[in-house]
């Protein structure tokens, strides 16, 4: 086990009720590992289900010992602990099925979680020998094929810690899901779907392999595809149709210490070779039901001697469909039709054998390489609960939240439907679709860790979304060749959203500074977005923008404000820059002077002597403002500015200011009595910062949307900017808050939700990271500026590789663990 993830917060099953880590790739789907060890979150068929589940799917242990003579089996599952629910959230749900298994079998006395994203380590407790289990599935920065494995990769260590040889059979016990569309509720082994399944044994190069397939399905249909559950061990038996869990748990009691194990390796093609075992069946499963498939793997273990057995569960199901509502007006052409998109892991791979054949060659390097990651983040000094919390950000690309078609190009919803969205749009499929600018301007670890995926949102942008007139739709339809929503109201918000405009400028400088190669072609599209918000917004080039300014809290902004100002004064910046690299003086000279002119009109008409305000003009309608209010993302545009190395876009010891304005007004702590007028994101004993309060009064009637609110992207926002302008107790109590919320009692260290979980505003976490390094980078002139810190440890992404940047005595050097990190190193005053 790595020193590292030993090391990390242990968790027992108890506390961490709502521990479920994801264990699945980019656009692969997934299932997650629970503190109290069991698996649940099934999402393997291309679509968002929180509560899928896979019945009968589990891991068990028999032990027994000649003398004194001993036999007992186990389920290596803690039992359920049921607690208040928690508002919005599900993730502590036990399905009745693992509840009824538990109640008919022995289970674990107890369990203790440990995580460092991508790794869970599981520890069994009560057990005749020890049984420690790591699970994850590869990630790897910067490489996206090795980060988009359709497997879970699971591998248990067993020890023997008595004076006594003791034998042992580990178990692992799954049902054939193809041809399930990974939605509709199962029973048993029923469901629509399932019929015609078969499961076959397969044993190759020292690993045993129940291969999952449907003989019945439409090759078409969305739940057509493989599974395969793989042992690294040739002396597996298998049962490879059962319908209930009895039938292998008897299976597994009825093993034999000295069954000939040798007739598996001259006749490889039964399930199980030993003589007393139950007749094997081979036959397709029943309409309207599966079968389920078990392995057990035998071993003896003397007095003080482990074994590691290594299991992957590995899937592939190529077919997905726009199975999602899309925003706009109903398209009666459409008709039916639900289109195809496709995967792209599935472009890689024939099916789920190959799948198990990839990890089983390349395993050892894909977790050697995944574990460097995690001791890049675990040796820093990064506080512990910093590394947990900043670690798990990764698992946000790597949920049903985001896609990737065939043809490679990224999508991602806003989250994935869940108790938070229930009262608008159910609790299955993918929230708010699809690629929404607004929401994706807080996001920030995809362009960190994958940054040919962010590319791809960029070159969807300009390539189909963007309206021949120069503006920009905030959400792109699927497929791309379908009527894209030009001159159509959209939904959150009707119109196009400005703020989604100018992060779209923002986010291509991003690009840029992250070494995209294509601003020559992308120019003048930036150019005619540039121009449509200045004819719109700015027609008198004042330097601000007025009028009705549709936004990320799905209303219409209105007047001078901080929120979208800032946005548009660190676009005119980032264009600017732009400009200079295309040569193009003159324009640059341009947008320094309207950038000049708008930053000294928001200041002297927004600031009040302790934060930025909002000011309406004639005409304008008070209904969803905030007028005299403090706002938490009133400095969103001056944060991206700092990550972009734009330097201040309004005076500093304004926005300074604000941002202590911001923590002292609106991070509460305690919310008992208050009121919530839309969605419970911090309750009881929280601390959590609102997203708007009145400390001066003058609260509108009809108030800016979600201002009670608690989103965690907009946290993130301000404790990374308040890190940036050195405000590190206020940051501290920002995050202090954030993960207390999310420390597993209540909420899931790796799942923030909003508007669905795994929400993608929550990537805004990542800045917190870049801040905390104080470091920017520039691919072109391969610079990395530095702030000044204290002596540290920091982890360091770029785009071509990461590491360490280490400060001391010597001064400001940089340490590469993967990839290359030829830089120039430039500190900064």
């Amino acid at each position: 086990m790595n020193a590292n993830l030993g090391n990390a917060r242990p968790i027992p099953h108890d506390e961490g009720r709502h521990v479920a880590m994801p264990l699945g790739g980019i656009g692969t789907g997934n299932l997650a590992i629970c503190a109290d060890g069991a698996l649940r979150q099934w999402q393997l068929q291309n679509a968002g289900n929180h509560r899928g589940a896979l019945p009968y799917t589990f891991f068990a242990l028999r032990v027994s010992t000649w003398e004194p003579p001993a036999n007992e089996v186990f389920v290596l599952q803690a039992q359920a602990v049921d607690a208040p629910a928690t508002p919005l959230v599900d993730d502590d749900h036990v399905p009745e099925w693992q509840r009824e298994l538990l109640r008919r079998h022995r289970g674990a006395a107890g369990t203790t979680f440990r995580g460092l994203y991508p790794f869970a380590h599981v520890e069994y407790h009560g057990l005749p020998v020890e049984v420690g289990l790591e699970a994850f599935n590869p990630l790897i920065p910067l490489d996206v094929d090795d980060s988009s494995l359709p497997a879970a990769l699971f591998t248990f260590t067993i020890a023997n810690p008595g004076p006594l040889p003791a034998q042992v059979w580990l178990a692992a016990a799954v049902q054939n899901p193809v041809g399930h569309d990974g939605t509709t509720p199962v029973d048993g082994v029923r469901a629509l779907g399932y019929g015609g399944n078969t499961n076959r044994v397969r044993r190759e190069r020292g690993w045993t392999s129940l291969v999952m397939d449907n003989t019945a399905i439409d090759p078409a249909a969305p739940g057509a595809g493989q599974a395969v559950l793989a042992v690294d061990a040739a002396d597996v038996a298998a049962l490879p149709q059962w319908t209930h869990p009895d039938e292998f748990l008897a299976f597994l009691a009825g093993r034999a210490v000295y069954a000939d194990a040798e007739k598996a390796r001259h006749a490889p093609w039964p399930a199980d070779y030993q003589g007393s075992g139950p007749q094997q069946g081979y036959g397709p499963s029943p309409a309207g039901q599966t079968w389920n498939g078990g392995v057990v793997a035998p071993m003896i273990l003397q007095p003080g001697e482990s074994r590691n057995i290594r299991i992957c569960l590995a899937w592939y199901f190529p077919n997905r469909y726009a199975n999602f509502v899309q925003f706009g007006p109903p398209n009666p052409q459409w008709g039916p039709t639900r289109f195809w998109l496709g995967n792209a892991y599935a472009t890689r791979f024939a099916d789920a054998v190959d799948v198990a054949g990839h990890v089983r060659e390349q395993w050892a390097r894909l977790r050697d390489t995944s574990l460097s990651w995690v001791d890049t983040l675990a040796g820093s000094s990064l506080s512990p609960t910093a590394v947990e919390h900043l670690a798990a950000q990764a698992a946000i690309p790597r949920s049903p939240s985001c896609f990737r078609t065939a043809d490679g190009a990224f999508f991602g919803f806003e989250g994935v439907l869940g108790a938070s969205t229930v009262m608008w749009s159910g609790d299955v499929g993918g929230s708010c679709p699809l690629n929404c600018t607004h929401v994706w301007n807080y996001a920030q670890a995809v362009a960190r860790l994958f940054p040919s995926l962010e590319r791809s949102m960029r070159t969807t942008e300009f390539d189909v979304m963007q309206a021949p007139e120069g503006y920009l739709p905030h959400r792109v339809i699927a497929p791309t060749y379908l009527r894209q929503l030009w001159e159509v109201p959209i939904g959150g918000p009707v119109e196009p959203a400005l703020d989604g405009m100018l992060g779209t400028i923002l986010k291509t400088y991003r690009e840029v500074r992250h070494g995209a190669d294509w601003l020559e072609r992308y120019w003048p599209q930036v150019k005619r977005l540039l121009a449509h918000v200045r004819e719109k917004w700015d027609p008198d080039g004042s330097g601000v923008l007025r009028g009705v300014q549709p936004s990320t809290h799905d209303i219409d902004l209105c007047g001078l404000n901080p929120f979208m100002g800032t946005l548009w004064l660190a676009a005119l910046r980032a264009a600017e820059e732009m400009a200079i690299l295309m040569g193009e003086p003159a324009m640059a000279a341009e947008l320094r002077e309207l950038f000049t002119k708008g930053g000294a009109r928001y200041d002297e008409a927004l600031f009040n002597g302790e934060y930025y305000a909002q000011v309406l003009e004639e005409g304008d309608s008070a209904e969803f403002q905030w007028l005299e209010g403090c706002l938490a993302d009133q400095l969103i545009g001056q944060w991206w500015a700092h990550q972009l190395g734009l330097g201040h876009v309004l005076p500093r010891e304004h926005v300074v200011s604000a941002l202590r304005a911001v923590v002292r007004h609106n991070l509460r702590t305690g919310f008992d009595g208050f009121g919530h007028p839309y969605r419970v994101f911090a309750d009881g004993a929280d601390t959590g910062l609102l997203m708007c309060t009145w400390p001066r009064g003058g609260r509108p009637r009809v108030p800016t949307r979600y201002c009670d609110e608690v989103w965690t992207g907009s946290e993130y926002q301000v404790a990374a900017h308040c890190l940036w302008e050195g405000l590190e107790e206020e940051a501290g109590a920002i995050l202090d808050g954030v993960w207390a919320r999310y420390d597993g009692r209540r909420r899931n260290p790796y799942n923030e939700i909003e508007c669905g979980d795994h929400y993608v505003r929550a990537m805004a976490g990542w800045s917190v990271l870049d801040a905390l390094a104080g470091a920017t980078y520039d691919a072109a002139t391969q610079r990395l500026t530095v702030t000044p810190r204290g002596h540290g440890r920091w982890p360091l992404l770029l785009p071509t590789g990461w590491g360490t940047l280490i400060r001391d005595d010597d001064g400001v050097r940089v340490s590469c663990s993967h990839g290359d990190l030829k830089v120039h190193v430039q500190e900064c005053s």
